[in-house]
């Protein structure tokens, strides 16, 4: 009889946990875990967000080159009828010209000179010259008095080009315009109150010259 207590006290403890694996059978009771979705929704990682590349800067045009201006120079040259002479002094953008048959037909011109080389020039009367500057010469006509000339004056070398001389000789107002060419030869009109004459020689190499007695100077006309 005193070997019976261990075995009951065994049988109650194998009753015991038959009992407890049916009543959790019975009830669904399931061990506790975690997962995202027991997770609160404020602790829950945002989904990153996509950033939008910003477009490539469009590149900024290359500016035109820009010609440069025509070069400081003076040209001389005839008509292509041979009834004048015509030069032109060409300084920083600026032009003047003088047009001259070496009888009565004159007109002093000005005006700009564009980056190309193109001209129009302007004189009394209504004179008008339109050139272009290529190379070494200049390439144009002059319309004065209805006529119109066509001419070429190429680059002109010292002593050539354009001179003029004003004074008051005896009272009376002298204005004379030269073109001396490359060949030597001098085209010129003298003007005394006014009317127009032929115009004596200059020294190329001075400008000196005697008009009415009195000795003058001729000098290099530039704009």
């Amino acid at each position: 009889m005193k070997r019976t207590g261990p075995l009951f006290t065994l049988l109650a403890g194998l009753l015991l946990a038959l009992f407890m694996l049916s009543l959790n059978a019975t009830t669904g009771t399931k061990p506790a875990s975690t997962s995202q979705a027991d997770t609160p929704a404020d602790k829950v990682s945002p989904a990153p967000t996509k950033t939008k590349a910003s477009p490539p800067p469009t590149p900024s045009p290359s500016p035109s080159p820009t010609k440069a201006p025509a070069p400081n120079a003076d040209y001389a040259g005839r008509t292509d009828d041979d009834s004048a002479a015509v030069s032109v002094s060409l300084r920083d953008g600026r032009a003047i010209a003088y047009f001259c048959d070496g009888r009565d037909k004159e007109s002093w011109l000005k005006g700009d000179v564009e980056a190309d080389g193109s001209m129009k020039l302007t004189g009394k009367g209504g004179s008008v010259l339109n050139g272009t500057l290529k190379s070494k010469s200049i390439r144009g006509t002059v319309d004065i008095e209805g006529g119109h000339y066509a001419f070429t004056a190429d680059k002109a070398v010292k002593p050539s080009g354009l001179y003029r001389a004003t004074a008051t000789v005896r009272d009376a107002e002298i204005d004379g315009g030269w073109i001396v060419l490359s060949t030597g030869d001098q085209v010129g009109i003298l003007n005394r109150d006014g009317k127009p004459s032929p115009a004596p020689r200059i020294d190329p190499e001075t400008g000196a010259v005697t008009i009415d007695g009195e000795r003058l100077t001729a000098r290099p006309v530039t704009p």
